[in-house]
């Protein structure tokens, strides 16, 4: 219960809703097993933050809107809940979580930095912070996760996730891992380290939303994993240089907290045998 209360999460999770007619993901998915992963989920999470700030854009939404420097714990929350409704509730509780994410995005428009006009319900920056969420998830998950995914299961887990994509606002979003490296590819040419990104770097770098020794500590070995996650060019617009000294040690150190923190917060027990089909013909 501390680990969840120092990532943000206060109480117990809700109950998984396990019905095949009632749920809103796939119950035998992978989204699933990835999404019950804290561990992870909290590196992935942190990468996922880095990577969305490279777009102007999204950034600009997240500096004139959001309260993240004041309750990055409560935007942290906010996320975390957002995608227990989505992976793990029924349907209504979802279509719930979905709404209210789109109603929020209605009040988010303004001007960048560089005097162009975003919204956060524009289908093309949604596309963008999906792809960067769900890479980085998986990719936290295929580093740091508890199971070997195969390629099938990324390919499966991408495409679970374009449903929930496309009832957000995304118009196209990709269905298998390929596409989603390509999406991500064609986005190059857009991002860049804003003012408001250096700012937000900066304060996730710093990891002030720790209050104790040992959630620093533990915070620094999650942030160092997180960015290590990022492609090279990633990291060069963030202004990180390379260390490949500190790299190979934050590996090591990232995998054993992560199975420490799994002994604390057990992923929940999943059962990913789809029964027969009971169709008679």
């Amino acid at each position: 219960m501390r680990i969840r209360r120092a990532a943000g999460l206060e109480g117990d999770p809700p109950p998984l809703c396990s019905d095949p007619a009632e749920a809103y993901g796939d119950v035998y998915g992978v989204a699933r097993v990835v999404h019950g992963d804290l561990a992870s989920m909290l590196i992935g999470g942190v990468a996922s933050l880095y990577f969305q700030m490279l777009h102007p854009y999204a950034m600009a939404g997240v500096a004139q809107f959001s309260r993240y420097q004041e309750d990055p714990l409560g935007r942290l929350l906010q996320t975390a809940n957002f995608i227990s409704a989505t992976t793990y509730g029924s349907r209504s509780r979802a279509r719930t979580a979905i709404t209210k994410v789109q109603n929020v995005h209605r009040r988010i428009h303004g001007v960048a930095d560089d005097g162009v006009a975003y919204d956060a319900n524009d289908p093309h920056l949604l596309t963008w912070v999906h792809c960067a969420e769900i890479a980085m998830f998986l990719e936290g998950y295929r580093r740091y996760g508890r199971h070997r995914l195969s390629d099938d299961d990324g390919d499966h887990y991408v495409y679970e996730m374009a449903r929930l994509a496309r009832d957000v606002g995304v118009s196209n979003p990709p269905e298998s891992v390929a596409q989603l490296r390509e999406a991500l590819l064609a986005f190059r040419g857009e991002l860049r380290l804003s003012a408001d990104g250096a700012v937000a770097r900066d304060f996730l770098a710093r990891g002030e939303m720790m209050r104790t020794r040992t959630q620093r500590r533990a915070y620094r070995i999650i942030e160092r994993a997180a960015r290590g996650l990022l492609d090279p060019w990633a990291r060069e617009l963030l202004g990180e240089p390379r260390t490949p000294r500190r790299e190979r040690l934050t590996v090591p150190s990232a995998r054993l907290l992560c199975r420490l923190m799994r002994l604390a917060v057990p992923p929940p027990q999943l059962n990913r045998v789809r029964p027969p089909s009971t169709t008679t013909t």
